[in-house]
């Protein structure tokens, strides 16, 4: 998985009942756009965050909430 700053991270929930998350990526510590990735999530959090499988990347194009 690679990413530029400005991407959004969207996250998938992996049990019944969890919601997906879907955040800014405001940070890529590593020139390559590799993980881990600082997130600034819809709901104001920050973190740092390795993605997992239910993880993917969107293009830093305009977003308005993801549609899977």
């Amino acid at each position: 998985m690679h990413a530029r700053k400005g991407d959004w991270l969207v996250v998938e929930g992996t049990h019944v009942g969890d919601g997906r998350q879907e955040g800014l990526i405001i940070d890529i510590p590593h020139p390559d756009g590799s993980p881990p990735y600082l997130v600034k999530w819809l709901d104001g959090r920050e973190g740092l965050v390795f993605p997992g499988p239910d993880g993917r990347v969107i293009d830093h194009a305009p977003h308005e909430h993801v549609a899977s």
